[in-house]
């Protein structure tokens, strides 16, 4: 355990005085330890630090070895929150760090997890949750891990999304790969394979991409690998997560929920019974304690991807190509127009047939979630009848990222209200515009 003790300064700071712990030889000071990050619960800074240090063994085998993105609260999860790529500048000498080459063509300084006190480091920046990528940091361009990423859409039951995991185990299996699952600590699961490091990031897309439409074909009710959410049903199996440079909440990360709620690993059988409400920053180290790492052995095997990418060839050659990048990538070859299907046009400048499938209209933006559907709420009362015929998947919430943070955007597909009641697009309510949000 760390041994801990209390500066004599500093005792009129908010959160009170800074107290330094020295973790396996390394001073680690954690400044405002009482200040509250989950104002809820009435978790501190403090309690981050003791709950990362609790489940570290876990944490580091998920997210340890790895350059890490940082997603920081400074204030709170009721505050503002931001993504901070590069590593901070003033920093202790033991902090590992490595460059990355993003696809922008920006570079970057990223912390690299190797210890308990880079994660007791990391817990007083408010770091809360850990976002590694799926790359080992003595080798960038191989990804060691691909990723299964289970979303529902807005409405889906937990139920649904656990049927979608049993579809998803059954693939892997078949297919010679072995998945570990977790709770991703929201709504949705995340389902984690090691890999060969052999493959390139796109190699690993493509074979993400060639189980996603498997899971859709095996399941086709209640799952979807379709990119655009206006085409979405059930759950999203989102093969762009392993893209390069984009990131998962880790193994045994803290979520900016009321309840401090973590992602969990789990085995199969666990996973089929457990509510991922009961996996919390107060119970995880007891449960720790108690039954260790339920990922222990991820590491002991590293499986090819071969069978999915000959998958994919088949795909392709029966005309099923690849599937829409993420914005802000550049265009790939061979990659169908990145273009909602509510904004296609024909060549002779006219929407698409099958737009007219997707009558889409915005209804507002806004910095935090919460305003932007209390936006949504406005528009439902100046539009009861048409807000009658809305089912719960028509109702779009994106999670919109910048450079630095996110943004909310609400969308309303009316594809089941009836065009005599479907309303005009009106002005954005509400409407924020603030800079650095692109």
């Amino acid at each position: 355990m760390p041994r801990s003790r209390t500066s004599s300064t500093g005792e009129g700071e908010r959160g009170g005085p800074p107290e330094r712990l020295v973790i396996d030889g390394r001073e680690v000071t954690i400044s405002n330890p009482q200040k509250v990050l989950f104002p809820e619960a009435k978790h501190t800074k403090l309690d981050l630090v003791r709950y990362y240090l609790a489940v570290a063994e876990g944490a580091l085998r998920g997210a340890g070895g790895r350059p890490n993105v940082l997603v920081r609260y400074p204030n709170g999860i009721t505050g503002e929150f931001f993504y901070q790529k590069r590593a901070p500048t003033s920093r202790p000498p033991w902090i590992e760090v490595v460059s990355l080459k993003f696809p922008s063509g920006r570079t970057a300084e990223e912390v690299v997890l190797r210890d308990a006190a880079t994660l007791a480091w990391l817990a007083n920046l408010a770091c809360l949750e850990l976002h590694p990528h799926p790359v080992r940091a003595d080798d960038l361009d191989h990804p060691d891990e691909l990723r299964v990423d289970l979303d529902p859409v807005r409405g889906v039951k937990w139920e649904q999304v656990l049927q979608v995991a049993q579809v998803v185990e059954a693939t892997l299996s078949d297919f010679g790969l072995i998945g570990w699952p977790k709770t991703s600590g929201s709504r949705g699961i995340h389902v984690n394979v090691r890999i060969e490091r052999k493959w390139t990031f796109n190699e690993v897309r493509r074979a993400a991409l060639a189980l996603a439409r498997e899971v859709e074909r095996r399941a086709p009710k209640l799952a979807t690998s379709k990119w655009w959410k206006e085409e979405r049903h059930g759950v999203f199996v989102d093969y762009n997560q392993n893209a390069k440079d984009r990131t998962v909440a880790a193994a045994y990360s803290v979520r900016p929920t009321p309840d401090a709620r973590v992602s969990a690993p789990v085995d199969w059988a666990e996973l089929a019974i457990c509510d991922p409400a009961d996996f919390t920053l107060v119970t995880m180290p007891q449960r720790f304690a108690a039954i260790g790492d339920r990922h222990a052995g991820i590491d002991d095997q590293a499986d090819s991807i071969e069978s999915l990418l000959e998958l994919s060839a088949k795909h392709e050659r029966e005309g099923l190509g690849d599937a829409p990048w993420p914005p802000h990538y550049e265009k790939q070859e061979g990659e169908p127009k990145r273009v909602q299907p509510s904004k296609a046009r024909t060549p002779g400048n006219v929407r698409a047939v099958r737009a007219a499938k997707h009558p889409l209209i915005e209804i507002g933006r806004a910095r935090k979630k919460e305003e932007a559907l209390a936006g949504l709420e406005r528009w439902k009362e100046r539009h009861p009848e048409a807000a009658a015929h809305l089912e719960s998947a028509d109702v779009l919430v994106d999670a919109m990222r910048g450079r630095f943070t996110t943004w909310t955007r609400v969308r309303v597909n009316l594809q089941h209200v009836p065009a005599e009641l479907r309303p005009a697009q009106e002005p954005l309510d509400p409407d924020e515009k603030p800079s650095g949000w692109q």
